[in-house]
């Protein structure tokens, strides 16, 4: 079945590797809703927290576009990590590596989040990836994350979330639909893909998530981004 920008997948079987990294920031851009605009929050809230000599991590990195746009924003001698669990993606984000020339360094790690030890660090990113980890995961991830961060540290998480009614729900997918069909994607594009992320993205509700984040520690948290199912959280430690 295609999804779109050349993407082939079967019913929940969508899957990051294969062909999809060549072509996914194109299929990104146009499947996100203000892609470009919540990167740009990204960046602009780095300014608070990065300094001389900090760590930085982006957990599921994919090709390093948001890493590469805060290695761009931040010469402060940063240590720019990127982990992402698909060897292509990692493969894909070192050859579109466009960094200029400054005192900041950048690499990026196939790995495991749970796995790899972290750096004591001043932010840390997750761009909708935390929905596809498994649920019973999530907790130790965002536990995790909490504990790697220096007090005064930031986790930014963008999320897609889940409707707490069936009504809005409805709302939320019939306008994500019309979206999308704006963006070119044909009706059957559109329904493979659903198909395909079925069982694999599992977003939480709002409420799920902020009790994530809550019981990992977080105390100050505020949403700083939101269209309609896509959420964004600045967590501050």
């Amino acid at each position: 079945m295609k999804v779109g920008n050349k993407i082939k997948t079967k019913n929940a079987s969508w899957t990051f590797d294969k062909n999809v990294p060549k072509t996914f920031s194109k299929h990104i851009e146009s499947s996100v809703p203000f892609y470009k605009e919540s990167h740009n929050i990204c960046v602009e809230l780095s300014d608070f927290f990065l300094k001389k000599n900090s760590y930085c991590y982006d957990l599921g990195c994919s090709t390093g576009t948001l890493l590469n746009k805060l290695s761009n924003r931040n010469d402060k001698n940063i240590n720019f990590i990127g982990i992402d669990s698909v060897k292509s993606m990692i493969v894909q984000a070192k050859k579109e590596m466009k960094i200029k020339k400054n005192s900041n360094t950048i690499r990026f790690v196939n790995g495991d989040f749970l796995r790899l030890k972290f750096k004591k660090s001043d932010l840390i990113t997750s761009f909708y990836t935390i929905q596809f980890i498994n649920p019973k995961h999530r907790q130790q991830i965002i536990n995790k994350i909490f504990k790697a961060l220096n007090w005064g540290g930031a986790f930014i998480m963008f999320e897609k979330i889940r409707a707490s009614d069936a009504r809005f729900q409805d709302i939320f997918s019939t306008t994500y639909n019309d979206f999308k069909l704006k963006k070119n994607f044909s009706p059957s594009e559109i329904i493979y893909k659903t198909k395909s992320l079925k069982g694999v993205l599992e977003p939480f509700s709002d409420y799920g998530n902020m009790s994530l984040i809550k019981r990992a520690g977080f105390k100050d948290v505020i949403p700083v981004f939101q269209w309609l199912c896509f959420k964004g959280y600045l967590c501050i430690k």
